[in-house]
């Protein structure tokens, strides 16, 4: 991210905050207690973002870690995972890293369209956010969530929020309903309000996530 890119997203983060602090009287409160908002602050290879959310698919973060460590050692990133790193390494060794049967295959397969061309992040890059989900639900192993995380977390994208997000929902019941599982319906017409910036709202529903629950309130 160069420097203007950097300035022009921290000043769309501090627009956000005040704008949902503004139209959302109970999602104000924790945006107070967790400050400014941090989307974006890390930069990695779109890549290897992409291999990430599918080694921490349906595993605690520590499981997670552990096994991306021994992918990296295994080929040799250096910091980040490329597609090259995957053409000739032998499917046994990504297994012995820990990595699923399923896994192991999609981010080989991933690779392999990479490396051909087949897939193209500089055009995912220039896509509309429903295009770019599509366009990524469309590769092996990567569904409608980790294509919506992907957006927010590696493409800076401000306006998604993930109605299959545990977490999110969790915390949209704890918010509005003291706990009570709301129905989509419902729940679409609580987020709607937050546009264009549901992805910042979602950046502090999950630190409701990380509170004690006396802060719920």
């Amino acid at each position: 991210m160069t420097d203007a890119n950097s300035s022009a997203l921290a000043g769309s983060l501090r627009e956000a905050e005040t704008h949902l602090a503004r139209i959302d009287p109970v999602l104000a409160p924790l945006i107070r207690r967790h400050g400014p908002c941090a989307l974006g602050h890390k930069r990695r290879d779109p890549f290897h973002i992409l291999c990430t959310s599918i080694i921490s698919q349906q595993l605690s973060t520590k499981a997670a870690d552990t096994i991306q460590g021994r992918v990296e050692v295994l080929v040799k990133a250096n910091p980040h995972l490329k597609p090259a790193h995957f053409l000739d390494v032998p499917h046994a060794s990504l297994r012995g890293c820990g990595l699923s049967h399923a896994k192991a295959r999609w981010m080989v397969e991933i690779a392999r369209r990479t490396h051909a061309g087949e897939f193209s992040f500089r055009k995912l890059v220039k896509l509309g956010d429903e295009a770019a989900i599509e366009m990524l639900d469309a590769l092996p192993g990567i569904g409608r969530w980790s294509a919506e995380m992907y957006l927010i977390f590696a493409l800076d994208r401000l306006d998604i929020f993930a109605m299959d997000d545990v977490g999110l929902r969790r915390g949209v019941n704890r918010l509005y309903a003291k706990g009570r599982k709301l129905s989509d319906r419902r729940t679409l017409a609580i987020t709607k309000p937050w546009a264009p910036y549901r992805s910042v709202a979602s950046w502090y529903l999950w630190r409701l996530g990380d509170e004690e629950p006396g802060n719920w309130a």
